[in-house]
């Protein structure tokens, strides 16, 4: 594809992260690439992904500079403006981003020379019963530490209201929202509802909606289920809740989820890919659905999902396993797929074609 401008979210915190930063404006430089930094700390204020892109000239593409945090806020600012995103592995986890600093340049070749595949992603948007905002003085003390809050999410003017069907949000989430307790020594209750039909209502630390994609991230802490990232559907999870019943269900993507805070619970917080972006009284409710929109995720290649869960999560074989016989090959394909399987999504193996253990 033709990139005519690209948009830099750099984790400023990470020696690593600004030489690489200077590689991509290098290239850029050299192709005639327009390039501007996005620095969502500028003037002790944050603003909203829209005035984010405007200030940045509409990049087409965002490269992250960082780690999973890092590509979480340039998913924000891609998705608001339908631009390709590329993140760059800085951090220590690493289940969103793509690429190594060491290449940065040759990813952006392949960007250029389009040797790319664009991979989309599930994200979240949703209604709530009133405008969400956070009170001046959680704000003032989430500041400690943190840098500046996101603004409160706006309202989209282009969708209807409805008497039941709340305020719609400008809201775009691409590992989770959840509602949490606000009081440590009280947890919230919280009636939940799938497809419009009560669940249950719980009493729980936290109540959360994931993605595929965010599966791996806060709902996986929780003692959620892993999801391919290909998968679609919202991965529901109770925090610690005081109840029976603590799975997750899995909901179909067009089965909206909607969280009501009970009447006689305490404060709830509204969490948005891990930033607090607003605070619910008993009686209200958020409705948490599939987004319209789409991420558009840049691979340089066929993504080794699970391969990545077994070293990222540093998982080792059952010794009962291990003392029944030689250890499991990582790859047990020698020999060419048939016909009939041609469909069927493989990493690659490895390029000697060994059966590696």
């Amino acid at each position: 594809m033709t990139v005519q401008r690209i948009g830099l979210v750099v984790h400023g915190g990470r020696a690593e992260a600004v030489a690489a930063a200077r590689v991509v404006r290098e290239w850029c430089a050299e192709h005639a690439v327009g390039c501007a930094d996005i620095d969502v700390w500028r003037k002790g204020a944050r603003h909203s992904a829209r005035e984010e892109v405007d200030a940045a000239g509409d990049p087409d593409l965002i490269v992250t500079l960082g780690g999973d945090g890092t590509f979480l806020r340039g998913a924000r600012l891609a998705a608001e403006n339908d631009a390709l995103v590329l993140g760059v592995d800085l951090g220590r986890v690493g289940f969103l981003t793509e690429v190594p600093a060491s290449a940065v340049r040759a990813a952006l070749d392949a960007v250029r020379s389009e040797r790319i595949t664009v991979e989309s992603r599930m994200l979240l948007t949703m209604r709530a019963s009133c405008r969400l905002e956070v009170p001046a003085q959680m704000e003032a003390l989430m500041r400690y530490g943190r840098g500046p809050m996101l603004p409160p999410p706006r309202v989209r003017s282009e969708c209807e209201v409805g008497d039941d069907w709340g305020v719609a949000l400008n809201v775009t989430a691409l590992n989770d929202v959840v509602v949490e307790k606000l009081a440590r020594d009280r947890q919230v209750s919280v009636g939940v509802y799938l497809a419009g039909r009560l669940l249950a209502s719980y009493s729980a630390d936290a109540l959360l909606v994931a993605t595929p994609t965010g599966s791996t991230a806060y709902s996986f802490a929780a003692g959620g289920p892993v999801v391919s990232p290909r998968a679609e559907g919202l991965v529901f999870t109770p925090v610690a809740p005081h109840m029976v019943f603590n799975r997750s269900v899995v909901a179909a993507p067009d089965e909206p989820i909607a969280l009501r805070v009970l009447d006689r619970s305490g404060q709830a917080a509204v969490s948005i890919d891990g930033q607090l972006r607003g605070v619910l009284g008993p009686g209200d409710w958020i409705g948490v659905y599939a987004a319209p929109r789409r991420l558009k995720a840049v691979r340089l290649g066929p993504t080794d999902f699970y391969g990545r869960l077994r070293e990222r999560m540093n998982l080792t074989d059952a010794p009962a396993a291990l003392a029944d016989g030689e250890a499991a090959p990582l790859w047990p394909i020698t020999s060419p797929r048939p016909g009939d399987l041609a469909h069927l999504a493989l990493p690659p193996a490895p390029e000697d074609g060994r059966r590696l253990s």
